[in-house]
């Protein structure tokens, strides 16, 4: 079986080794969502990974209600992309877009006090981070009531989706993800708790999987297959969606994305013990494996003993490694040679600047010290 350390080919991307870097939301984007040069730094000091997915990044402004995230959908984003990028090749990486459309957890702070938009008109529950009135420092607001997409907006949800992975291209990613997952838009139409519409992209299982069906289709046919890939988190009620038949859903979902002919499916899937959720169905991802035939990468608080298990199993073909990767920039030398992590430090994750973000020591940089 191969190992964690192995190359792997994920459509034209050729990855040295299996250990991705997960999609991390770190805010540290202007408020008008453009990316600053500490970005560069950032990502390219963490290019050791076989394949690094992006931060989750706005499709457009309806789709981004996260304070001092990035988006692709205006010029101004993607010049200011192209440098981030550029880091990350000259540093022998390769890098993939992630791209976003939040749904019914955009905050209406966001979108001039118009509500956000979901498959249905309800509310997530708690509360999401926001700007403040004045300049004092970030707040949380509860989420605002989204209203139902009609049916004739959903072609514009699909242009922009192709005008943000197009504008990838032109930043110079290797290619994009589309986020799916973690109860955003699309997972609000996968699932039975938050899809309570009665047309074509409601009710049946065939009809809720339409909208990522027809959104990864668009992409596709945008950028090419072998560099597209696509995020679900079966397995769990996140951010309030959940379905009462995963194993029957998920399946469907893998096996639309297998006949489209993706670069590769990622997957959040809480493991008992989980620091992220915890499962309340058996794994999905066994039902998964029989039917999407291209490279699976999981990701759920693994190591390296247990990715390692993984893929000797042949659960997947490739780990991906979230927080982990923010506190150890060389985190494939660290697994590789079984050295001890750096600790990671929550309270910084989100508050911008350096500290909590690019200044984390490399092994070496330890040893030296």
């Amino acid at each position: 079986m191969p190992s964690l350390f192995d190359p792997i080919q994920l459509g034209a991307i050729a990855a040295p080794n299996r250990i991705l870097m997960a999609p991390l939301t770190r805010g540290r984007a202007t408020r008008a969502h453009v990316p600053t040069p500490i970005m560069a730094d950032y990502y390219a000091q963490r290019a050791g990974a076989g394949l690094i997915i992006s931060e989750a990044t706005g499709i457009s402004q309806q789709a981004l209600g996260w304070a001092y995230a990035p988006g692709l959908w205006s010029e101004e984003q993607v010049e200011a992309w192209k440098p981030v990028v550029a880091a990350v090749h000259e540093a022998g990486g390769r890098i993939v877009a992630q791209l976003w459309h939040m749904g019914r957890l955009v905050h209406s702070d966001f979108l001039g006090g118009e509500p956000p938009v979901s498959s249905s008109a309800t509310t997530a529950p708690g509360a999401v981070r926001t700007y403040p009135a004045e300049e004092s420092g970030e707040i949380r607001r509860p989420y605002s009531q989204a209203r139902a997409l009609r049916a004739d907006e959903i072609p514009g949800i699909l242009d922009d989706y192709a005008h943000a992975a197009a504008n990838a291209m032109r930043a110079g990613f290797d290619g994009v993800q589309i986020h799916a997952a973690n109860g955003y838009l699309i997972d609000q139409f996968l699932r039975d708790n938050s899809n309570f519409r009665d047309d074509s992209y409601g009710g049946s299982i065939p009809n809720r999987i339409r909208l990522l069906r027809e959104v990864t289709q668009r992409v596709v046919d945008t950028v090419g297959g072998d560099r597209t890939g696509v995020r679900l988190s079966p397995n769990g009620e996140v951010q309030g969606v959940n379905d009462s038949n995963p194993h029957a859903l998920f399946e469907a979902a893998a096996a639309a994305l297998d006949d489209i002919g993706i670069a590769f499916l990622e997957m959040r899937e809480p493991r008992p013990g989980g620091t992220r959720g915890l499962p309340d169905h058996p794994p999905v991802h066994p039902v998964i494996r029989k039917v999407f035939k291209g490279p699976l990468a999981l990701n759920a608080d693994y190591h390296a003993d247990d990715a390692q298990a993984a893929l000797d199993a042949g659960e997947a073909d490739a780990i991906a490694y979230g927080r982990p990767f923010i506190a150890n920039p060389d985190l494939p030398v660290r697994l590789a040679e079984k050295l001890p992590l750096n600790p990671q430090r929550e309270e910084l994750f989100y508050i911008g600047g350096a500290e909590g973000y690019i200044d984390y020591p490399r092994w070496e940089e330890n040893r030296a010290a």
